[in-house]
């Protein structure tokens, strides 16, 4: 299929988004990276009268670290700039880290961040990255800004909780402590594929010993899934065979996976359960644990 008729407008400034969308009356789109728009156009699954072009307002634009101790990363950071500048490999390495795994190489040189956020796909690796980063995201519109805590930002599949007439102007990282460990795991039917199941895990390393984890899961629901059982099940350290076994178990409790294209529900806790053992395995445990 081919994409229907549509006007198209560049826009230069935050401001004239703003006034654009006013007059499309709610009937418009946004183009950034276009990665995931571009196919809903073709398939008619996305019908907007006007299409503007945000590619070259400023104030969606670059990396720096506040005064207040974030990493602020702006809405059209793409995903290639994400895993090569210095600030976010130093501050939220685990954002350098999932970038490999999206997709491929001509989707990470137009995809953004801003654009992965608000499309709010179940099986993408960034938005269960900034829950277990404990991000928030910075929403902008005709009223001004308002920060919205990743964990509550995704509310379904394919929906997220910004306004109608908002739009992510940036995502602000709270910069990485020398005790903070992260890490994503994911397993893919083939190199560039979406996660049948993925893992973003957290944990502080205190006195030799992993402890307040933070386990969020993609790929296993309609949105970013905390696992909270299974994280307060493995606890403070020393993370022995015996309590990832137990956080396995209760991985059953966490997630409630509908069926897919990949698999039914008890695949994807099988999933599940490996890959927070790769996980753990990862992060750096104690001796005599190890990844499956």
């Amino acid at each position: 299929m081919k994409a229907g008729s549509f006007r198209y407008e560049r826009a230069y400034t935050l401001a004239e988004v703003f006034r654009l969308r006013r007059e499309a009356g709610g009937d418009a789109q946004l183009l950034a990276g276009g990665q995931s728009l571009l196919a809903a156009l073709a398939f008619r699954l996305s019908e907007p009268s006007l299409i503007i072009d945000i590619s070259r307002v400023r104030d969606l634009k670059g990396v720096s670290v506040l005064p207040s101790g974030h990493l602020r990363v702006g809405a059209l950071t793409t995903h290639r700039e994400l895993a090569a500048h210095p600030d976010v490999n130093r501050h939220a390495p685990l954002l350098a880290e999932a970038v490999p795994l999206i997709a491929h190489a001509a989707i990470r040189n137009r995809g953004t961040i801003g654009g992965s956020l608000a499309f709010a796909d179940a099986a993408a690796e960034l938005p269960a990255c900034c829950v277990a980063l404990e991000a928030r995201i910075i929403a902008t519109g005709p009223n001004g800004e308002r920060a919205i805590p990743a964990a509550t930002f995704f509310t379904g599949l394919f929906a997220t909780a910004l306004a109608e007439d908002e739009l992510i102007q940036a995502v602000e990282f709270p910069c990485a402590a020398p005790g903070d460990r992260a890490t994503i795991v994911e397993l893919t039917r083939r190199c560039g594929d979406y996660a049948m199941a993925g893992l973003a895990a957290w944990a502080q390393h205190v006195d030799a010993r992993l402890q307040t984890p933070r386990l969020v899961y993609f790929g296993v629901g309609a949105g970013p899934v905390v696992a909270g059982a299974a994280a307060r099940a493995l606890g403070p350290g020393p993370w022995t065979p015996h309590k990832v076994a137990e956080a396995q178990t209760l991985l059953d409790r966490d997630l409630d996976p509908p069926p897919d294209q990949h698999g039914g529900p008890e695949m994807k806790r099988h999933l599940a359960r490996v890959l927070l053992a790769r996980a753990v395995g990862k992060l750096g445990v104690e001796p005599g644990v190890r990844a499956a």
